[in-house]
């Protein structure tokens, strides 16, 4: 994707803030008056078999991206791909999940955008504001801050484990509740203690979130394994080999930039790459304020949230795991 990238123009502009060049959750575009545009757009296939879940999830996912950047979203779009031999109503749910998320945000569903396609995929293009100052990046991290972590991590091996029917419906239940979850309650707490950076963790897992937070920062992120949150069972679904193909390929990837230690088994090592759908916010605090966060955090509805880890001076590896 990087060479993709590569290949594009850069489009360089006075009044846009954020752009491409940090791997950034969203955009953010000045637009005057002291105020900015964040915008977003994200999309996949199911990864639950209930529409309405699906849309659900995919909802607060891309929502997600707005929340990371301390921004308020505005306005959705639906972006569908759906197949003409599957029945409408499997749709009209998913719009519909979709549709509750928008609403428990705050935004306004606009519009939106459907073409055929062999496989459903739902997702949202989100605009929201922010002050054109107080807009938080992936890339502003000091050596000193605490990681904190709102949401535990395994969603997607969880989910793997129900499509390769391993879990039983209810089992899934707690996983479907943590991807579905906003991230705008933990975003306005966050907006309190001055962040100092923050991102959300989805696809490239926290390992892999975590590094890109670190290179836009110049600085190296110090995990601390054991404190990290993690859905019940999802080590053992990694024993088992239930191992998303995303999962592994950021494994592979995490060799080349992080620390792993000696005596880490390869299954905990998944697990901390392990790629999430709609995953919580790993917010940079300066460290006399982190426990604060973290309190603050409990208290509102986020009890998973724990200081997962620490920001160091640039060393060697962009992630060390301890």
């Amino acid at each position: 994707m990087e060479r993709v990238l590569n290949n594009i123009p850069k489009f360089e502009h006075p009044d846009l803030l954020v752009g491409l060049n940090t791997n950034d959750d969203a955009s953010v575009y000045r637009i005057g008056n002291g105020l900015a545009l964040v915008q977003s757009a994200d999309f996949f296939p199911p990864i639950v078999d209930d529409p309405y879940e699906f849309g659900m999830i995919a909802a607060a996912n891309a929502l997600s991206d707005i929340y990371a950047m301390g921004g308020k979203p505005l306005t959705a779009l639906n972006l569908v791909a759906f197949p003409e031999h599957l029945d409408p109503g499997i749709l009209a749910e998913i719009l519909q999940g979709g549709a509750q998320k928008i609403q428990e945000s705050g935004a306004v569903l606009a519009g939106g955008h459907t073409i055929k396609d062999d496989e459903p995929k739902y997702g949202l293009a989100v605009t929201g504001i922010v002050g054109d100052t107080s807009y938080v990046t992936n890339a502003g991290s000091l050596p000193g801050d605490r990681l904190v972590l709102t949401k535990p991590i395994g969603t997607g091996i969880m989910t793997t484990a129900a499509k390769q029917q391993l879990i039983h419906r209810k089992e899934l239940e707690p996983t479907v509740n943590i991807m579905s979850e906003l991230n705008n309650v933990a975003a306005q707490i966050m907006l309190d203690f001055n962040p100092h950076a923050c991102t959300d963790i989805t696809g490239y897992g926290l390992v892999g979130h975590a590094a890109e937070m670190a290179k836009a920062s110049n600085v190296t992120a110090k995990i601390y394994s054991a404190s990290v949150p993690k859905i019940d069972g999802c080590l053992d679904y990694v024993r088992k080999g239930v191992i998303p193909g995303g999962t592994e390929n950021n494994r592979i990837a995490s060799i080349d930039y992080t620390l792993w230690p000696q005596d880490m088994s390869t299954d905990n090592q998944t697990l901390l790459c392990d790629a999430q759908t709609s995953g919580g916010l790993l917010i940079s605090v300066r460290a006399d304020l982190a426990d604060q966060l973290v309190a603050k955090l409990a208290s509102a509805g986020a009890p998973q949230s724990t200081v997962i880890g620490e920001i160091t001076p640039k060393s060697h590896h962009v992630i060390e795991i301890i």
